[in-house]
């Protein structure tokens, strides 16, 4: 356990005794003369009367004649009232150092002291290095002491990440074990659970800059969308946004958050293999085909809608966001799938989390909504832009692209793809390009890189983006690209 006494400092200085009236012309008269450290007043209490104060003395003033201080100021001081030089004792132990402070009498020398740490929510981040691990319930100890309340948990990442969610295990050093905890960026809100999810607060400004660039009413793809930093903002933003995740637990808060930011009819949530999602986004429902040579196309089209919201209701769902979860790379028939479905012909998405909206309006709303912008989206005629913000494998992915978008149902330019990736020191951005081309099995043009920071000593995590080629168009065959299903 941690002696605390022993980090007591004990300094022997002097005060003056004043007229507590007195003490704001005083202060001014001994200006860099006074007691001058972090969060201690140089003014207290006379614990003699009520009437006066003590004014303590800087450190450098120690003859009780107060012959340190100019005598000008002595003097003016003098005629303000009667001086009274008395001996001042004062401890500072450890609840008044810092952190950072304290650490370094507790650590080796030589050793990079631990003090900061990455903040979500309630919830405070070390990452200890191997030297350090004997330290690190102290470590935790300190760290939990000198930032509560606002810090409640402190964990410390082990092992290596493993899961095919991404998500590092944490051992809990100090605080409460409960990791679900709230944080806020830009005007948004992320509820999360810190355990079973991926959340790193040091790209809040790589959210911003990003969504920057978007333009309301544009239709969005986010392949590795997590708990919706990206598909939050785009959405608060006007965009449309399919968001999608692997990890079942993402998706629950991707919900809850474009719930709680009311943006729930603005965002369409997944939860499956990325590449399974771009196909599903990109194959044309066969109502939508029938209907298309059929000269009732509007009178069936809002039977097949209605029918579609009618089952979902039957279902126990509302209107909104649905989520459909495939474990693993498991794929359900199609007989499951057609039974399942609940795309209408316009690719809208009926729900299983959100409010019932049945074309009420909802209150409270920051930004204007379109009226039915789901049941209208059409996402393989057009989407704008695709974040791949998985930057351990996101370029692998970019194979899912290979002749999946159908030339005929296209509308307007290709999208633009945001695909996030690690470049070590002893690699280039023409490595990066040449691994993009190879998974794309096409040429990139106008490729650019930003840096998004640095994540170790020889290795920073870059944006690359560029516009899909149009070698991923593939010419429709008997729309082979049509499929079934559409609903999540």
């Amino acid at each position: 356990m941690l002696d605390e006494s022993k980090f007591d400092v004990n300094f022997k200085l002097l005060a003056l005794r004043i007229p507590r009236e007195l003490c704001k012309t005083a202060t001014r008269l001994l200006n860099g003369y006074l007691l001058d450290k972090p969060r201690v007043k140089p003014i207290t209490e006379d614990p003699t009367s009520e009437k006066t104060r003590y004014m303590i003395l800087s450190e450098k003033v120690q003859n009780p004649d107060l012959s340190d201080i100019p005598s000008q100021k002595l003097d003016e001081l003098k005629k303000l009232c009667e001086i009274e030089v008395v001996p001042y004792s004062l401890t500072l132990g450890y609840s008044y150092w810092t952190a950072d402070h304290i650490l370094k009498q507790i650590l080796p020398l030589g050793v990079e002291v631990p003090s900061s740490f990455e903040t979500i929510g309630h919830v405070a981040h070390l990452n200890i290095h191997d030297e350090l691990l004997c330290f690190k319930d102290v470590i935790a100890k300190v760290i939990y002491d000198k930032n509560y309340p606002r810090i409640k948990t402190v964990v410390n990442k082990v092992g290596t990440i493993t899961n095919e969610f991404r998500v590092p295990k944490f051992e809990i050093l100090a605080g409460e074990s409960d990791m679900a905890t709230e944080v806020k960026q830009y005007g948004a809100t992320f509820k999360l659970d810190y355990s079973l999810v991926y959340w790193n607060s040091r790209l809040e400004h790589e959210h911003i800059r990003l969504v920057s660039q978007f333009r309301p009413g544009e239709t969005i793809c986010d392949m590795f969308a997590g708990i919706g930093p990206f598909a939050i903002l785009a959405a608060q933003k006007g965009c449309l946004v399919y968001a999608n995740d692997l990890n079942p637990d993402s998706i629950h808060y991707l919900k809850i958050n474009a719930k709680i930011n009311k943006v729930d009819d603005c965002v369409v949530a997944y939860n499956m293999d990325a590449r399974k999602f771009i196909s599903h986004l990109m194959a044309k429902p066969i109502c939508a085909i029938d209907l298309e040579s059929d000269n009732s196309m509007v009178k069936a089209r809002d039977t097949c809608s209605t029918k579609a919201i009618d089952d979902a209701k039957a279902e126990g769902t509302e209107f909104g966001v649905r989520e459909k979860a495939v474990a693993g790379n498991d794929v359900k028939s199609e007989a499951e799938d057609v039974q399942n479905s609940t795309r209408t012909i316009d690719g809208s998405v009926v729900a299983e989390s959100g409010n019932a909206h049945s074309g009420t309006k909802k209150k409270g709303n920051a930004h204007k909504r379109m009226k039915g912008s789901i049941l209208q989206a059409k996402p393989w005629e057009h989407v704008d832009h695709v974040i791949m913000n998985l930057p351990a494998s996101a370029l692998q992915f970019l194979d899912a692209f290979r002749a999946i978008i159908s030339r005929k149902n296209w509308r307007g330019p290709l999208p633009l793809v945001h695909c996030y990736c690690f470049i070590r020191a002893n690699e280039t951005q023409e490595f990066i390009i040449s691994e993009a081309e190879s998974a794309l099995n096409a040429k990139i043009k106008d490729p650019v890189f930003h840096k998004v920071r640095d994540v170790a000593p020889n290795k920073a995590m870059f944006c690359l983006s560029f516009r899909l080629p149009e070698a991923c168009f593939i010419e429709d065959v008997a729309n082979s690209t049509c499929h079934n299903t559409g609903g999540l």
